[in-house]
C-alpha cells in the first residue's frame, strides 16, 4: 500500500487528486489536504468584484466530490512539511505520513512587503473570492463618490492578466453605469513593456494591450516599483534600465486594486533543498524534486526562473492549462513509481489562455508557455468574453463531476494538436491506468 497525499485543494491540486485516483492499485490511497472544503474557480473574481457573479456560483463543495471518488479529504489546514520524516504536519498537531507527496499550494500572497497593500489597508485584491467580495463593496461605494482609480501589479508579481482583466472590467462597468467620465484611470506594472505578461510578450500582446488602454482612455506606468500606499494616494517610482529612478510618481487614488508579489506558503517556506529562496518549490523536468525525490509539485508553487533580466523584478505565470499539463504528468510519473518504474513524463508547458475585458477580450496560446515557442498566437474580439462565459460553466461542471479531462476535452485538443504532455522517446508509451 502506498499513501499519497496531495496538499492543497485549488484547481492543480484538485484535479491532481482525481487524475491520481485513475493511477492506483487496489490498495493505495489518496489523501487531500485542503484550507476548507470548497473550491473557488478563482479566474471568475474580477466579475465577483464587480457584482457580475456571487461567490456561491463559482464555488463547489468538494466533500461529497471526493467521497464517491474514495479520496480521503481533510479541510484543517496543514502547518508544516516534513520531507525528512515523509509527513505533513497539521495545525492540529497530527502528522499525514506519506510515500509521494504532490505540493499543491498555490502562493502565500506577499501584501506586507510594500507598506499600505492590501485588503487590510489601502487596496483592494481579486487573488481571493473573499478579497474579491470586499472589493465588489468598496467599489460600490466608490461608484456613490468617483474619482481617480489606480490597477495593477507590483514588483515581484507572476500573474498579471488578472489585472489587466480588472481593469478593462471595471472600465466597461463604469461606462454601463454612465460615470466613466468622472474617473481618470492609471495602470501601473513592473513589467517592462505593456504586454510582457511574465512571459516576454504572446504574439503581439504589446500592440494590443496598448491600443486596449488608449481606446479606453487608461495612462500606464512600465518597469514600475511601488514604495508606500498611503490612504489616498501611491508613492511608485518608473526604474530605468539601468536600474535608476527615470521618474517619482505621487497618483492619488479613490479607489485601488494591486495584485500583491507571491511567495512560497509557509508550510514549505525556508526548507533546504526544498523551495528557493522566496519559498517556491525546486522540481525537475517531472515535476520531481531533485533533493527530495518522494516530493512533487505543481502549479504556481513551483518553482520557475524569470525570462530574462528586467528593471523591476517580473515573475512568470502559471496558467490553467500549464497547470493541467504539469498534473497529467505527474499523476503518470507517480504511477510509474508504484508500479516500480521511474518517471518518464514530461509536462509540455503549452498555454492557452482567454483574458476578459466585459465586452470583448484577448486570447493567446503559446507552445510552449515560456520563449522559444513552435506556437505564438494572440487574437481579440468579442467573442472572447463569450468563451470566457461558457470556460467558466464548463470548467465548474467538471469538477462537480470529478473528472479531470473528459474524452471530448481530450479529442478537441487532439484535434488542436495542443498536447499536455511531451510522450517519452524511443518506442516507451505513455503509463496507463494501474492494475
Amino acid at each position: 500500500m502506498a499513501e499519497i497525499v496531495v496538499l492543497g485543494a485549488g484547481l492543480g491540486g484538485t484535479l491532481m487528486a482525481y487524475e491520481m485516483s485513475d493511477q492506483l492499485r487496489p490498495d493505495d490511497r489518496i489523501t487531500l489536504i485542503g484550507n476548507g472544503p470548497t473550491y473557488q474557480f478563482y479566474p471568475s473574481n474580477p466579475w465577483v468584484a464587480v457584482g457580475w457573479r456571487e461567490r456561491k456560483e463559482i464555488e463547489v463543495d468538494l466533500t461529497g466530490i471526493m467521497r464517491k471518488k474514495n479520496i480521503r479529504f481533510l479541510t484543517s489546514a496543514a502547518a508544516r512539511v516534513d520531507p525528512q520524516g515523509k509527513a505533513v504536519m497539521m495545525q492540529d498537531g497530527t502528522a499525514i505520513p506519506y510515500d509521494y507527496l504532490v505540493i499543491a499550494t498555490g502562493p502565500e500572497l506577499a501584501f506586507d512587503e510594500i507598506p499600505g497593500l492590501g485588503p487590510s489597508a489601502y487596496t483592494q485584491s481579486i487573488c481571493e473570492t473573499g478579497h474579491a467580495e470586499a472589493a465588489f463593496a468598496a467599489f460600490e461605494a466608490f461608484c456613490k463618490a468617483p474619482g481617480p482609480i489606480v490597477l495593477g501589479a507590483a514588483q515581484g508579481v507572476s500573474c498579471f492578466g488578472p489585472a489587466y482583466e480588472f481593469a478593462f472590467i471595471i472600465d466597461t462597468e463604469l461606462r454601463r453605469r454612465k460615470i466613466r467620465d468622472q474617473v481618470p484611470m492609471t495602470f501601473v506594472t513592473p513589467e517592462p513593456y505593456i504586454g510582457h505578461l511574465g512571459l516576454d510578450g504572446v504574439g503581439d500582446t504589446k500592440s494590443l494591450m496598448e491600443s486596449e488602454l488608449r481606446n479606453r482612455h487608461i495612462k500606464w506606468i512600465t518597469n514600475a516599483r511601488i514604495k508606500t500606499v498611503h490612504a489616498d494616494r501611491m508613492d511608485v517610482e518608473e526604474v530605468a534600465d539601468d536600474g535608476s529612478v527615470k521618474a517619482a510618481h505621487d497618483l492619488p487614488f479613490r479607489y485601488s486594486m494591486m495584485m500583491p508579489p507571491f511567495r512560497g506558503v509557509p508550510a514549505v517556506s525556508g526548507i533546504e533543498g526544498l523551495v528557493n529562496p522566496r519559498g517556491f518549490i525546486l522540481a525537475d523536468s517531472y515535476q520531481r524534486n531533485p533533493n527530495f525525490p518522494d516530493v512533487f509539485s505543481i502549479g504556481v508553487c513551483v518553482a520557475i526562473p524569470p525570462i530574462g533580466e528586467t528593471p523591476v523584478p517580473v515573475g512568470v505565470p502559471k496558467t490553467g492549462f500549464m497547470i493541467e499539463s504539469m498534473v497529467t504528468a505527474t499523476a503518470h510519473n507517480i504511477g510509474a513509481l508504484l508500479r516500480g518504474q521511474e518517471p518518464d513524463i514530461k509536462p509540455t508547458w503549452n498555454a492557452i489562455c482567454l483574458a476578459d475585458f466585459g465586452d470583448g477580450g484577448v486570447a493567446f496560446v503559446a507552445q510552449p508557455q515560456l520563449p522559444p515557442r513552435n506556437v505564438n498566437w494572440a487574437a481579440e474580439g468579442k467573442w472572447v468574453h463569450l468563451a470566457k462565459v461558457g470556460f467558466e460553466k464548463y470548467f465548474l461542471r467538471k469538477i462537480k463531476a470529478g473528472t479531470s479531462e473528459p474524452f471530448y476535452e481530450r479529442y478537441l485538443l487532439k484535434q488542436l494538436k495542443i498536447p499536455k504532455i511531451h510522450h517519452p522517446k524511443h518506442g516507451a508509451k505513455t503509463p496507463q491506468k494501474a492494475g
